[in-house]
């Protein structure tokens, strides 16, 4: 709990995976994948409870051994390909309602895919969403080297520009303005924006994070990725 706010952590974990199989405990560096955002968030001080939202028996089973809750099974037409992240938190936000009793003023939907994220970045997040009043606060990472005009499109074996008319010359980096996308590692809403089908509300703030902990893991180069840093920050250690 954070100044009288009671927020809930949901990691995300379907089964269904076909990039890489059984991806949320396919191993790095030693650990099941699933495992890094199961440490942050139990190591949270502000988390009131994290929970686990899968369809799959087996990750159901890698995580309990972890010490991770998994209070209930998804049903499986919550965890398809197409599935968004709402209707999984709603079932989530309902069956703790009516089994349990327990609402919650926030929730952070934690993705498995997400193994840098730290605990630092899940309190630093609860905190500026409380702090301001926001009704989400999402992980943003700055897009390098990124402008526009440098988007292209090919059409019969022609590059042409995707968005805009840059004229003779490729925009130039200095002259681009900064763009950030979010970085799939921090969701946080408050639970009356979700139940109304809002993931972000009227006030949605950044919490920005360096390229180094926004690794969003969705190919086996991905998880390659990710192993490097793990070993380049031990090895800084």
């Amino acid at each position: 709990m954070y100044k009288n706010k009671k927020i809930l952590g949901i990691i995300t974990a379907r089964g269904g995976s076909t990039s890489i199989p059984k991806k949320n405990i396919a191993p790095l560096a030693g650990r099941p994948l699933i495992w890094y955002t199961i440490d942050a968030a139990q190591k949270s001080a502000l988390l009131d409870r994290t929970i686990v939202s899968t369809d799959n028996e087996e990750i159901a089973a890698v995580c309990r051994a972890l010490g991770a809750e998994v209070p209930f099974m998804r049903p499986p037409e919550l965890a398809q390909d197409v599935t968004p992240h709402i209707p999984v938190v709603q079932h989530a936000l309902k069956w703790l309602k009516e089994h349990e009793g327990k609402e919650y003023d926030y929730v952070m939907i934690l993705q498995p895919t997400s193994p840098l994220r730290t605990t630092e970045d899940i309190d630093s997040a609860i905190k500026k969403a409380v702090d301001t009043g926001a009704d989400s606060v999402m992980g943003m990472v700055l897009l390098t080297d990124f402008d526009p005009v440098k988007v292209k499109k090919i059409e019969d074996d022609a590059i042409l520009p995707m968005f805009a008319d840059e004229g003779p010359q490729s925009g130039r980096r200095q002259k681009g303005q900064e763009a950030y996308k979010r970085n799939c590692a921090i969701y946080l809403t408050k639970t009356s924006c979700i139940m109304r089908d809002d993931l972000f509300g009227e006030v949605s703030r950044p919490y920005m994070m360096p390229p180094e902990r926004s690794v969003d893991i969705n190919e086996p180069f991905d998880l390659r990725v990710a192993e490097l840093l793990f070993i380049k920050n031990e090895r800084s250690r």
